[in-house]
């Protein structure tokens, strides 16, 4: 008797899925689109990293190709730029970490404050247009602002008395060059995260404040950090996550012979060796290597958070 009431409930409970299907769709054809992306573009190149475990030869395809384990791996821990790479990576990531990722929400929390809703407006899309700016001509602006002959920077120098700084061409100032360009172009748009969950705080609350006297900052200390937090520890696991990936563009264009000892970094590394030199698999192995580091930073961080504050990705 059980045996057949379990064979009469499987069918059942297909036939009820079935239903929910057909009665909901369009939802699931809506969700089919990024599903396939997902798989198409994000897992199915997965099949490609096996040849960082491999000498990779085009001729002899992934699977025609040798097997080498982790040669490729000791060949990049051993190699004579290794702790200088990794250094300028974390140094450079750290520094942007620490610097442009707090901006944002002191700029949403001011921007939060303001009531004339035209100087608020104004200064929006004024701090959102650098965003929309592509890397390359942010570049291009950087060098024309901080040339040593015609640049406004150093015209500024020369009339104070001071001598023109060649500021592409000096390592101490790839890093403030490169952390500046980062703040101006993507703190208006970061912010717009911010602001959203800002104007999910219930106004009752403001208003009960203003009732017992609480001035802005401590509205703003009490109210609407509190009600943001969530958000920021999120926004945090996920920056954190992607430490190790900073961008390869920016600092790619903004390299020189005379500052590449601290610009050098991995996502650069691995375009010149992957890119410019063919050595494919060498490349898998460093960028997989750097994927491995940034899963456990982000295992890591996740924990602590949960624990901290409670909130996190999983």
């Amino acid at each position: 008797m059980m045996v057949a009431k379990k064979r009469e409930a499987i069918p059942a409970a297909g036939r009820g899925r079935l239903k929910r299907v057909r009665a909901n769709y369009e939802l699931y054809l809506l969700i089919s689109f990024p599903v396939v992306y997902f798989l198409i573009f994000k897992y199915w190149p997965m099949y490609g990293v096996q040849i960082a475990f491999k000498d990779f030869s085009a001729s002899q395809g992934i699977w025609g190709s040798p097997w080498v384990g982790f040669d490729h791996f000791k060949r990049f821990f051993d190699a004579y730029n290794f702790w200088q790479i990794i250094r300028n990576t974390v140094y450079l990531s750290g520094l942007n970490l620490a610097i442009a990722f707090p901006i944002p929400i002191f700029v949403a929390l001011m921007l939060n404050q303001l009531r004339q809703q035209r100087l608020k407006r104004f200064i929006q899309t004024t701090i959102y247009a650098p965003y929309f700016i592509s890397t390359i001509v942010l570049v291009g602006m950087l060098y024309v602002f901080l040339s040593p002959s015609s640049g406004l920077v150093n015209q500024v120098i020369k009339l104070f008395g001071g001598e023109p700084i060649l500021f592409a061409g000096e390592s101490a100032w790839f890093r403030p060059m490169y952390i500046f360009s980062s703040v101006w172009q993507e703190t208006g748009f970061s912010s717009i995260v911010y602001l959203a969950a800002l104007a999910g705080i219930d106004p009752h609350l403001h208003e009960a404040a203003v009732v017992d006297g609480a001035s802005k900052w401590k509205r703003i200390l009490h109210i609407d950090l509190p009600g943001i937090a969530p958000t920021i520890v999120v926004l945090f696991i996920l920056a954190v996550g992607n430490l190790m990936n900073i961008g390869f563009e920016k600092a790619f264009l903004l390299q020189k012979d005379l500052n590449v000892d601290v610009s050098e970094i991995i996502p650069t590394y691995v375009y010149k060796i992957g890119i410019q030199r063919a050595q494919y698999s060498f490349s898998a192995a460093i960028g997989l290597f750097n994927a491995a580091i940034n899963l456990v930073l982000l295992y890591i961080v996740n924990r602590s958070a949960k624990k901290i504050s409670g909130n996190g990705l999983f």
